[in-house]
């Protein structure tokens, strides 16, 4: 599990593209100390696991329905992503719950400076937007944000100088796709509202069982 709260900035040193899957080599500093081989890292919020790790370099598999659901296919050698460690048991909870799992991208179609803040408008498909309220979470690329406006077709968020500059919404321009996660709360609440009710089950208890026990 992930907070959304970026740890750094690392580079692209290396992708591997086999027909539909492959792997990706990242330089690293802060997030690879103390981490070893078989531990989860967010890159661009996609949780991957660290199947080499050599120096300040970490590499890590990237299956084909990774690449379907995200932007990694679009990352290429010098490429800047945002990197997170899973969240330690004693950590401090400062973003949101973050899986790790994309549910999909969406494209950057807007981003309008407003005085200490930064308008991104963020176009994404119908069943990413059902799952968006006001005021409620989501991660782009893996940073935990939070929702200021939306409607039928798109989104948009607000942050600050401090967010800009420790991730690599600083990069980012209109046409960018990014990839994004829904909060897991607002879809585990729809699954188990949807779920039919079981069968009641029939009691042998009659009135006359009752009335033969001095009920």
């Amino acid at each position: 599990m992930f907070t959304g709260l970026i740890e750094e900035i690392g580079n692209v040193v290396n992708i591997s593209m086999g027909a539909k899957s492959g792997s990706i080599s990242i330089k690293a500093g802060k997030i690879l100390k103390g981490s070893k081989i078989g531990d989860s890292i967010a890159v661009n919020g996609v949780c991957l696991t660290a199947t080499t790790i050599n120096g300040d370099i970490f590499t890590a598999d990237v299956m084909a329905e990774t690449f379907r659901r995200s932007s990694l296919g679009s990352l290429k050698k010098g490429s800047h992503v945002n990197l997170e460690r899973a969240m330690a048991a004693d950590g401090r909870f400062g973003g949101h719950i973050v899986s790790g799992h994309i549910d999909g991208t969406g494209e950057i179609v807007g981003i309008e400076p407003e005085e200490n803040a930064i308008w991104y408008t963020i176009a994404a498909k119908k069943d990413i937007l059902d799952y968006i309220v006001m005021k409620g979470s989501i991660a782009i690329d893996g940073i935990s944000l939070t929702v200021a406006y939306i409607d039928d077709t798109k989104f948009k968020v607000s942050i600050i100088p401090h967010t800009a500059a420790e991730t690599i919404l600083q990069y980012k321009k209109a046409g960018d796709i990014v990839n994004l996660e829904n909060d897991i709360i607002g879809k585990y609440i729809e699954k188990l509202m949807l779920k039919k009710d079981p069968e009641p089950q029939k009691s042998n208890i009659t009135m006359e069982f009752l009335a033969q026990h001095g009920f």
